[in-house]
């Protein structure tokens, strides 16, 4: 864990595992931030420790301070290590695959912070990002905590190599993600690391049906109560461009279209263009333009199904293994989000140190701005260039009209005096010389669409001069506005909130092992708010050296006596040890008599 603090080497053993076992509990309990110790009158959290009182606020955050620096790093690769040997296969076997997911949570400060896109409001704020690891089933294998403005296309390839490396199991070979790790550069890196990945098809990546090659017979998919399709699938291909690369990436498709949801046809590029708006109105009627025209409704704009494309880069044959695969990632991971990790106290913050960094939304303006007046000062110096050689071009070319026209014309005054020295008529004089002329008139008017040309050209590089120096003004006008506005951004140290992270993941995994081990059937997709009913039973607690007895109170609800019977039952089967070595032993006490709080009893 590296060096330690020196308060932390002085505690003793069973008093740092009381520390860990309250930040574990501590949401368990109804609490969400260690504030709120301060007002805590319950027991619960006592109890769950071992302790007769609960440890209090101060020593609780000054553990957690002391510990997070050291500790974030360990505590996180136990976690990897521990849900491998409750969900996982062993590791000769092939994982099953895993659905990978970002939340964000908001963090609110009046000091810029690394922002992103906080799902559940639309709003870009500042924030941490979460990283999150499920198994097919649902169960949370890991959780990672970064700055807000990471892209889940950087945090997934890591989050899988740090949980093969803590755990030791073979690689992922199968990822499931949403349409955020839709990038081509980084499909391509992960084929070649040997993962299949699937995810869905951005709407600006594709246009209709026509977007897709060897489009397979749609088959239904799912029905209304009448027996009508609602949606269907069907199998495709798609090439995927990579930027700076010549070959494409091919990714198998499942088209699943939704006849629910009709959106406006995709106009066809090579299509005529559309008709005029009055083009269905009759001709032989009232027109638009007559004072009796009564405005009828404009015709219904044709629709289409929503295509939905779920990709992936191995191939599949059967598009239904594709849909089964995709679709499990709203019950195996946002759900377990919004029913296991929110209610826990995912989204609570923990731990608000920082440090200065550059501003990354600033730095990333300026760049462009830089880029861009770098570029602008390239433009005005290749324009300057052309310029000088259009203007030279266009004096010699005037300069060659000027002199060709007077030595022609010069020698048209001469051939007119010589036939005018040669005695011939008039009219012959006449004849000959407006023919000579119109030679030479025909001359210099190539001679004058030449010169022209290199004008225009001229002018026209002029004009981009102009242009290019008004656009260098205003790029750095905007760059002394951006200095201005500057802006320190800072860095949350994440660590602290990484520990509670481990601690909140851990705590999901235990209520889902004690689900799957000892709550009935009807209980197998049971979220906390259903479990926290039996976990919030009170009872009396009786204890010897071998065992400790738990008499809890029946709820006022027979069906949930019942469960409780049978979690009962099920617990006097296979009792559960302690951390003490002792066993656990539940008891449903029996009902009592109903009566008021207030009663005068005999």
């Amino acid at each position: 864990m590296g060096t330690q603090h020196p308060w932390l080497t002085r505690l003793r053993q069973r008093t740092a595992w009381g520390l860990l076992l309250t930040l574990l509990f501590l949401c368990a309990v109804g609490l969400r931030r260690l504030w709120d110790l301060r007002h805590d009158t319950g027991d619960a959290l006592a109890l769950l420790t071992g302790r007769p009182v609960a440890y209090g606020y101060r020593v609780l955050a000054r553990f957690l301070a002391l510990l997070a620096p050291t500790a974030a790093e360990p505590l996180t690769d136990a976690l990897a290590a521990w849900t491998a040997t409750l969900w996982l296969p062993p590791a000769a076997a092939a994982p099953p695959m895993v659905y990978i997911d970002g939340h964000r949570k908001p963090v609110y400060a009046d000091v810029a912070l690394p922002r992103g896109l906080i799902g559940k409001t639309g709003k870009i704020l500042g924030c941490r990002a979460l990283v999150l690891l499920h198994d097919a089933q649902g169960h949370i294998l890991l959780a990672t905590t970064h700055r807000g403005d990471q892209h889940l296309t950087v945090g997934l390839p890591a989050i899988l190599a740090r949980y093969e490396q803590a755990t030791g199991c073979p690689p992922f070979r199968c990822v499931v993600v949403d349409r955020e790790g839709m990038s081509a550069a980084w499909l391509r890196q992960m084929v070649a690391a040997g993962r299949t990945v699937i995810t869905l098809l951005r709407s600006d990546q594709y246009r209709g049906l026509d977007s897709f090659q060897q489009v397979g017979p749609f088959q239904p998919l799912a029905h209304d109560a009448e027996g009508r399709v609602l949606r269907e699938v069907a199998s495709a291909q798609f090439a995927l461009t990579v930027p700076g690369e010549s070959a494409p990436l091919p990714l198998w498709v499942a088209l699943i279209r939704d006849h629910r949801w009709q959106v406006p046809q995709t106009p066809d590029p090579a299509a005529d263009p559309p008709p005029r708006w009055d083009a269905d109105m009759p001709w032989d009627g009232p027109q638009w333009w007559d004072a009796t025209w009564q405005a009828p409704p404009a015709p219904a704009v044709p629709t289409e199904a929503k295509l939905i494309p779920l990709v992936c880069t191995a191939e599949v044959t059967d598009p239904l293994i594709l849909v089964d695969a995709y679709t499990k990632r709203w019950p195996c991971q946002e759900n377990i989000i919004r029913d296991w990790l929110i209610p826990l106290g995912i989204e609570t913050n923990h731990g608000y140190a920082k440090t200065a960094v550059v501003n990354s939304e600033q730095a990333k303006q300026r760049t462009i701005l830089e880029q861009r007046r770098d570029r602008l000062h390239r433009w005005t110096a290749s324009a300057r260039k052309r310029h000088g050689r259009a203007s030279r071009r266009a004096d010699q070319r005037s300069h060659e009209r000027k002199t060709h026209g007077e030595t022609q014309y010069r020698a048209l005054n001469q051939q007119q005096c010589d036939l005018e020295e040669q005695e011939v008529t008039h009219g012959q004089i006449r004849q000959t010389i407006r023919a000579r002329k119109a030679e030479i008139d025909a001359e210099l008017d190539g001679l004058n669409q030449r010169m022209w040309q290199a004008e225009r050209e001229r002018d026209q590089e002029a004009a981009k001069i102009k242009r290019y120096c008004q656009a260098q003004r205003q790029v750095l006008r905007d760059l002394e506005d951006l200095t201005a506005r500057d802006r320190p951004m800072y860095e949350l140290d994440n660590r602290t909130d990484q520990v509670m992270t481990v601690m909140k993941v851990a705590l999901v995994n235990l209520g889902m092992w004690v689900r799957d081990q000892y709550f009935p059937a009807r209980y197998a997709h049971a979220t906390w708010q259903r479990l926290r009913p039996f976990l919030a039973l009170k009872g009396q607690i009786t204890t010897d050296a071998t065992t400790m007895q738990v008499t809890l109170r029946p709820f006022n609800d027979c069906q949930l006596n019942r469960d409780l019977a049978d979690l009962c039952a099920r617990v006097a089967q296979r009792p559960p040890h302690l951390p003490d070595g002792r066993r656990l032993i539940l008891l449903m006490a029996p009902p009592g008599r109903p009566g008021l709080d207030m009663q005068r009893r005999s």
